[in-house]
């Protein structure tokens, strides 16, 4: 299992939300290429990017900085938030960004979904953003009637990637990720799944590795790497079997 860093891009800065609401930012960084680099430097494999503006708009809204993250670290980064087209894919993985998370136009066209994997196999991962096991979607503000395995076992059949599944109740919250939610979805699909939302301890990384075998290959850090609550060179070397 790896540990994905996140960096979540609001007007150009690196914030977490709690809960998804706009409202409810904290500003962690003003460069985040900076941060990406730290996020390198202590361990992370891949880096999660969110461009939160983007989510809401429906169009790219962080591009000079998501650029800038590209060009600052080696690692490889996927990046989701407003992408909602071929163009728009296209683009961003043209600039760099080794695979591209779709969330809200996956529920609202799927035909894209299936048109990107065979454009672009191996780089299309899918984010399912769940309230109450619902998928939510437009940066989380609409509830669907669509539940969270059924639309997983629907894009795994376009041949994505991976599904990366937040509980939106635990988001910013460092309540601890949904182990049952995540694990039932594992289970649900043959396809790697990515838990998100709520990591608050070394603890809960270990109980997501407990699960490993479900189909979880990996966990979102945010707030609890940002806060000190993980260092995230320590959750690197625990899921490498390097620490207790």
């Amino acid at each position: 299992m790896i540990i994905l860093p996140a960096i979540d891009l609001k007007g150009g800065r690196c914030v977490r939300l709690e809960q998804g609401l706009m409202d409810k930012d904290t500003v962690y960084h003003d460069d985040p290429a900076a941060q990406a680099r730290i996020w390198q430097e202590q361990g992370g494999e891949l880096l999660h990017i969110v461009d939160l503006d983007g989510a809401f708009a429906g169009v790219p809204k962080n591009k000079a900085a998501i650029e800038a993250i590209v060009k600052a670290i080696d690692i490889p980064a996927e990046l989701g938030g407003g992408i909602r087209d071929m163009a728009t894919i296209e683009a961003y993985l043209e600039l760099g960004i080794e695979r591209v998370i779709l969330g809200t136009i996956a529920k609202e066209n799927p035909a894209l979904v299936a048109a990107a994997c065979r454009e672009f196999p191996g780089r299309i991962v899918i984010g399912i953003d769940a309230r109450d096991g619902l998928v939510a979607v437009r940066g989380w503000a609409d509830v669907t009637t669509k539940r969270a395995p059924d639309m997983a076992r629907e894009m795994e059949g376009f041949g994505v990637e991976a599904i990366i599944y937040t509980d939106i109740a635990r988001d910013g919250m460092m309540q601890g990720p949904n182990i049952a939610a995540t694990q039932a979805l594992a289970e649900a699909i043959n396809i790697p799944v990515i838990a998100s939302g709520g990591l608050s301890s070394l603890d809960d990384i270990r109980r997501l590795m407990a699960i490993e075998s479900s189909g979880v290959s990996g966990v979102i850090a945010g707030k609890a790497i940002y806060s000190g609550a993980i260092d995230l060179r320590e959750a690197v070397a625990l899921t490498k079997g390097d620490a207790g």
